[in-house]
């Protein structure tokens, strides 16, 4: 059908479908301009954000926009979702894509606003064919939309549903809170049900939705519209009755009706506002030289104390003593950092017990500059070791003994307490014997949400420390959880039995020859982190991200890693028998000669795994993903290999039953089927010979030189 022609000869559109959207109810109309709306903000983000996502695989990063960085995290805070690393390094395309994502959605709204603002449509309501208009028929304003947009139609029923969820135990699931806040929009919209086309956002706005199409027959819509208006006007002006055109009441008429009153109020507001003013101003000057009278009795008791520091002071060592453990007790910001500095040129080995007591009575605010004369000892034994004088390299020995001694007491005395401390790069590693001798024990004590970034504590005994906490609102896995930070830390030797490591930041720590057994790891990042010879028996480490981690010759004996991320990590030799491994991702990982007797691996994805010589007797590999697997020389007897996928997996020289029956098998005409290969496909399997084809076919499995049956 041709289109119609204007009298100028230039054809229009056929207004066909404008006809059939008008006959569509308004309120169908009206729901459809709106998910629309809400689908073109959300694709504006998520569409930037996904392909930022795709690119964040460079090896060169940059900091994380602070912007996006800033919004993440009020996003989290907000929600209470957990996040586990503060400071994350993207591609630096990926931060561009993902500013994108930040921008967007603002800039695509703002623009949504104005059109609505100016016209009553924006483009999904023109779309559709509704309009928001006031009651008089005009488009609504910049105020009216505001109101109607960000307080009525998101800021009231969403706050509602985020008060309910937040003071309810529903917090914090996200999913009763996307429920609540589903339930809350509903019920702003079943205004309209009530009051003819107002939602409860057009009620607090005072705005209507209305068919915004229109009539084609008419010939000057400009027109009709004004005519409309003027109608209206004129309506409203005919039917108001007499009492509304009295004069409006205001504050100005009532204070000319009551000059009394209005008098007798101004004199008592000025009394009491000078009054307050003179209380406050008395108030405030008592408190000011409250406030000088303090500090200058704190400065005088800092000098008195001083006084007494000096060797040559009357007071002899007794007083000198005094004077430190009295410096620890002082509420003044000078005092720690001069025990700090006294340490550093102490030779009297009674005054550094002293000065130690000191530190440890100012709590963790001595931490800073602890960790501070910590690095700076521990550069002083380096550089006297290669020349510097016995006697000197044992005073300084004592020296960072003090400072390590003090450390662990302010860690043991304050438990609980440390969240945010910093002891990143600081040396607490085991002394030998002599007069630098140390060991750290922090068994039992609670370290939540400390920083150990590339601090050295070797051979510590940690047994039972925790490394987490709830948080302020005593809820695991929100926002405000006390992460530690242990990253490129070196545990060697350190025992962490028992110890409460979930969720911490742990990338690239050392933990060689560890003992870690029932330590709880789960949801940590690990990535690269080295377990070489370490014992985790029956460790936590669930939906743990452990890329690239090591762990050669490890022991991780029914150890639970179900759902962890293994992908390229090193499991050499590693003993692994009853492991649990269901749905874990351990692609390209490495477990030459490792032992996997008995372990759980259904759901795994093992894809261009190295499992040569691996023993896998009995192990549960059910649903595996073992796509171009190795398993040259390993031993899969009695394994279950039912609904894996064994596409491109190497059998050179597997073994798949045990030595015993390993000439007598095919000889046995009623040999027992376990079950473990029925229906297992390994026609794409590689390298297999005779007598394993002939074992597959035995046990009910499939390929294609098997014989056919009748």
């Amino acid at each position: 059908m041709a289109s119609p022609t204007a009298p100028g000869g230039i054809n229009q559109p056929d207004p066909s479908w404008q006809t059939q959207s008008q006959q569509m109810p308004l309120l169908v109309r009206r729901c459809g301009a709106w998910a629309v709306e809400i689908s073109l903000i959300a694709a504006s983000a998520l569409v930037p954000f996904s392909i930022g996502a795709l690119v964040n695989k460079e090896t060169q990063t940059v900091p994380l926009n602070s912007s996006v960085a800033a919004a993440s995290e009020t996003v989290a805070r907000t929600l209470g979702i957990p996040m586990r690393d503060r400071s994350p390094r993207v591609a630096p395309l990926t931060n561009l894509f993902w500013s994108g994502a930040l921008l967007a959605p603002a800039v695509l709204a703002a623009w949504q606003l104005f059109l609505l603002a100016r016209t009553g449509q924006t483009l999904p309501k023109r779309w559709f064919g509704v309009k928001v208009v006031t009651a008089s028929g005009t488009p609504p304003g910049f105020g009216q939309v505001l109101i109607r947009e960000s307080l009525g139609r998101w800021g009231v029923p969403l706050g509602v549903a985020y008060g309910i969820w937040r003071l309810t135990g529903a917090f914090p699931d996200l999913i009763i809170l996307g429920g609540l806040s589903g339930l809350a929009v509903l019920a702003d919209g079943a205004f309209a049900l009530r009051y003819k086309r107002q939602s409860g956002h057009d009620r607090l706005a005072n705005t209507l939705v209305v068919s915004g199409r229109s009539n084609p027959q008419s010939a000057n819509p400009v027109k009709s519209q004004e005519w409309t208006e003027e109608d209206a006007q004129i309506a409203a002006l005919v039917l108001t009755p007499e009492t509304d055109m009295k004069e409006n009441p205001s504050l100005w008429n009532w204070i000319r009706q009551h000059p009394g009153a209005t008098l007798v109020i101004v004199t008592l507001g000025s009394a009491g506002l000078i009054l307050t003013l003179f209380v406050g101003t008395l108030i405030y000057t008592q408190s000011q030289a409250n406030m000088r009278d303090s500090r200058q009795r704190n400065d005088e008791l800092f000098v008195a104390l001083v006084s007494k520091l000096s060797p040559t002071s009357p007071s002899g060592a007794s007083g000198r003593r005094s004077a430190i453990l009295a410096l620890g007790a002082v509420e003044d910001s000078r005092a720690v950092p001069l025990l700090a500095d006294l340490l550093a040129q102490e030779d009297n080995r009674a005054m550094l017990d002293a000065i130690q007591q000191a530190l440890v009575s100012s709590g963790p605010k001595a931490l800073p500059d602890l960790q501070r004369l910590n690095q700076a000892l521990s550069n002083d034994l380096d550089s006297l070791r290669f020349g510097g004088k016995a006697p000197e390299r044992e005073l300084a020995a004592a020296r960072q003994r003090t400072v390590q001694r003090a450390i662990g007491k302010i860690l043991t005395v304050y438990s609980s307490q440390l969240n945010g401390a910093d002891l990143s790069r600081t040396d607490l590693a085991q002394s030998p014997a002599g007069p630098g001798q140390f060991t750290l024990v922090l068994n039992k004590v609670d370290l939540s949400g400390i920083k150990l970034k590339n601090a050295n504590l070797t051979n510590a005994s940690l047994q039972g420390t925790r490394f987490y906490g709830t948080g302020e609102d005593r809820r695991p896995g929100t926002f405000d959880d006390w992460i530690s930070d242990l990253s490129a830390a070196n545990f060697e030797g350190v025992n962490l039995t028992g110890a409460s490591l979930n969720s911490a930041v742990m990338n690239r720590t050392t933990f060689v020859r560890a003992v870690m057994n029932k330590a709880n790891l789960s949801s940590g990042n690990l990535n690269s982190a080295n377990f070489s010879s370490a014992i985790l028996i029956g460790a936590n480490l669930q939906q743990a991200m452990l890329k690239n981690a090591i762990f050669t010759g490890a022991d991780i004996g029914s150890a639970n890693l179900s759902g962890a991320d293994l992908s390229g990590a090193r499991l050499g030799k590693v003993k692994a028998q009853g492991t649990q491994l269901s749905l874990t991702n351990l692609s390209n990982s490495e477990w030459q000669g490792a032992d996997l007797s008995g372990a759980d691996l259904s759901g795994a994805n093992l894809q261009k795994a190295d499992l040569t010589s691996t023993k896998l007797a009995n192990a549960n590999l059910k649903d595996a993903r073992l796509q171009d697997v190795n398993l040259r020389n390993a031993d899969v007897s009695s394994v279950d290999f039912r609904g894996a996928n064994l596409a491109g997996a190497n059998f050179q020289g597997a073994v798949f039953v045990g030595k015993a029956a390993s000439d007598q098998f095919i000889q046995s005409s009623a040999g027992s089927k376990s079950g473990r290969f029925q229906g297992v496909d390994f026609a794409e399997a590689e390298n297999l010979d005779k007598t394993q084809i002939a074992y597959i076919c035995l046990q009910g499995g499939i390929h294609p030189k098997c014989p056919q049956k009748n």
